[in-house]
């Protein structure tokens, strides 16, 4: 009886040195950062944006980057996490819809910060200033916004530029689009006069030459990551504290620099 009493406490022993074992190869900060998150897949951060969005995010040789994305893929690996990237329309994530129906943990969009979006959405740290743009044909008359009264002019629905357009220039006639692929169509196209949104984005527009920025509108912008309004704050917490990691090392402005320097 004795005999089989310390067996049975050697075997436990055994056990609880094995767990021990297994916990010693996540005592780096990554796993006990990603341990609690209540993610969707164990093992990975799934995100979900509104593709392509250039500079932001698009796809490239088959794997999705720009500044968002590559943001992500150092948050992810920081917390020890696969990187999963799912495409979703923009109404749907800055809603908070996709979020709420757990298709996603984070949203990575170009996502401006808002009051209004504060009510269904949890934001990260801000990690991105915009300003809103027009973009125009090249010899376009439209020099300012105050030239967009009886013009077209295609704007992003559910976008903070859109409800500027709708706000600054009354008189214009607004076309809303889906993404900015179908806006750059429709101006490539002629079907609009001008584009009102993010400067980045129209910015990317104007290197074949045909189009140019014919005003920037400073708005006071910034992005954000974007999480489920309840039941995320240990996510919140986690990848804002990748955030600072990536700032504190310079691993931020490289990739800053990579997308939006002079």
């Amino acid at each position: 009886m004795l005999s089989k009493k310390s067996a049975l406490l050697a075997a436990m022993a055994a056990g609880a040195l094995a767990l021990s074992a297994c916990g010693g190869d996540s005592g780096d900060t990554g796993s006990d950062t990603a341990s609690g998150l209540n993610l969707v897949s164990e093992g990975a951060l799934t995100v979900c944006s509104d593709i392509p969005y250039p500079p932001f995010e698009y796809e490239e040789n088959g794997e999705y980057t720009g500044f968002d994305m590559d943001l992500m893929k150092e948050i992810a690996a920081g917390m020890d996490l696969e990187l999963s990237v799912q495409d979703v329309g923009f109404d749907g994530l800055q809603s908070g819809a996709v979020l709420g129906a757990r298709q996603c943990d984070i949203g990575a969009s170009a996502v401006t910060i808002t009051e209004e979006r504060k009510a269904n959405l949890a934001f990260s740290d801000p990690y991105y200033d915009s300003l809103q743009s027009i973009l125009v044909p090249k010899g376009s008359d439209i020099t300012s916004i105050d030239d967009l009264a009886g013009k077209k002019v295609g704007v992003q629905q559910g976008t903070t530029g859109a409800t500027y357009a709708a706000e600054k220039a009354p008189e214009a006639e607004l076309v809303q689009f889906p993404s900015d692929a179908e806006m750059y169509a429709a101006i490539q196209a002629g079907n609009v006069d001008a584009l009102l949104q993010d400067l980045p984005v129209n910015i990317g527009h104007t290197e074949d030459g045909a189009f140019t920025i014919a005003e920037e509108l400073p708005t006071d912008e910034q992005y954000g990551f974007i999480m489920a309004k309840t039941g995320s704050e240990e996510l919140v917490a986690a990848v804002n504290e990748q955030l600072k990691t990536l700032r504190d090392n310079g691993k931020y402005q490289e990739i800053y620099d990579s997308y939006f320097a002079e």
